[in-house]
């Protein structure tokens, strides 16, 4: 899975969220940590482990 297009879109607002399920979490979690605009990201836990990815706004 190419998860920094995914974090890309995310950012530049192509995608307004991206769900993770648990077994992809950890897989997920690695590209985030070097993905150079990961301040810019936000993740929201759900019941089950699954992750829900959106861009925070910096202004904000």
């Amino acid at each position: 899975m190419d998860y920094e297009s995914i974090l890309n879109q995310l950012v530049d607002g192509e995608l307004t969220e991206y769900k993770i399920e648990a077994k992809d979490a950890f897989a997920f979690q690695q590209a985030l940590r070097v993905f150079g605009k990961r301040t810019y990201i936000k993740g929201r836990a759900l019941r089950g482990g699954a992750i829900i990815y959106t861009a925070s706004n910096s202004n904000e």
